[in-house]
């Protein structure tokens, strides 16, 4: 049974931000309380429906003792104990605790690992992959730093993933991810194993991160590229060094204003993820076992082209549906993921 007195906090706290937002507030107060009643709302919504149950079910169990209505309560009570378990398990889904990061635009980076010319050619199909995922939700992405490989794809790529959470779709991503398949360097025919790793951090915002001016060291340089036309002639790129951290930074668009502000919104990202770490290795009993380490050294998925399957295996998913995922199809799997997730909140609320 979940206890009514937080029930009724939270309805509490409903009918406040209601009140306050018919008052008119500023505008960095309207913004905060409009968040907070988006994500309360949907809580609000399983609560109402959660009790309405309840005072059905009390209803008619006082009905039993009427002999004319006892048939029908009997009936009554019976569909909604059928029910109640459902319903009082999206309630307990829609109460777990939130990641205020959830909602936020992200940080994209993807390395090439283990493989070569193949890890990198990888590490290209995967930013592509997230790419079309991107545009079936309607985010926009920015590349803030690129380092391309002479045969294709990337040695490195970070990009600015803009949209309503982003976070929440793509935290999950971070991690080795593994392919298996013939290269196109190989003449032989024969099966490479590669890989490549992502990291999908929640955009920071200038409050999360307050960073003094002595502590960054900023630097121009010329931008460097694969050659052609794209090529920088002017001193453009710019990198950001965090002193106290050593952390360092680059940007290398074609305006050098554009570089900064990019590289700066990377260095705070960066920071305020360092800090969010922090937190979640001092509950790193309580976490042991969940989908979301985000530990970049995990081994996450296998993308096997030969037999077209695409396993993640923390959940122990296969799909035989590679060239739709490697397409951007990642619902299923993002889908699932989440579910995972949950589930493991739950039976640590309930233990």
């Amino acid at each position: 049974m979940i206890a009514q007195d937080k029930l009724l906090s939270i309805q509490q706290r409903f009918e406040y931000i209601e009140a306050k937002l018919s008052q008119g507030a500023s505008p960095d107060e309207l913004a905060k309380l409009g968040r907070e009643y988006a994500d309360i709302k949907p809580v609000i919504e399983q609560i109402n429906a959660y009790q309405s149950l309840l005072s059905r079910r009390t209803e008619a169990q006082q009905l039993l003792n009427d002999p004319e209505m006892k048939a029908l309560a009997t009936e009554e009570l019976d569909e909604i104990e059928a029910s109640l378990p459902d319903a009082e398990n999206a309630l307990m889904l829609a109460l777990l605790p939130k990641d205020e990061a959830d909602s936020r635009s992200a940080i994209l980076e993807i390395r090439a690992g283990t493989g070569g010319d193949e890890a990198a050619l990888f590490a290209g199909d995967l930013f592509r992959m997230y790419q079309r995922f991107a545009d079936g939700k309607g985010w926009k992405i920015e590349i803030v730093d690129e380092a391309e490989s002479d045969v294709g794809g990337y040695k490195e790529v970070i990009a600015n993933v803009i949209g309503d959470n982003v976070f929440s779709a793509l935290k999950f991503e971070s991690g080795v991810h593994r392919v298996q398949r013939v290269p196109v360097t190989e003449s032989g025919g024969r099966i490479h194993t590669s890989a490549a790793t992502v990291a999908v951090l929640p955009e920071a915002e200038e409050v999360d991160i307050d960073i003094p001016d002595s502590d960054i060291r900023i630097d121009t340089m010329r931008s460097s590229g694969a050659g052609g036309q794209h090529v920088n002639t002017t001193d453009s790129a710019v990198r950001i060094t965090h002193l106290p951290t050593g952390i360092v930074v680059t940007s290398s668009e074609k305006s050098q204003h554009t570089n900064r502000a990019k590289a700066m919104q990377v260095l705070r990202t960066r920071l305020y993820n360092m800090k969010r770490q922090e937190a979640d290795d001092a509950r790193a009993a309580e976490r042991k076992g969940q989908v979301g380490t985000g530990d970049r050294s995990e081994r996450i998925r296998t993308y096997n082209f030969p037999q077209g399957r695409v396993t993640d295996h923390r959940i122990n998913l296969t799909l035989y549906k590679l060239d739709q995922v490697m397409e951007g199809d990642l619902a299923e799997i993002i889908d699932a993921l989440h579910a995972a997730d949950q589930m493991d909140k739950l039976a640590q609320l309930n233990a």
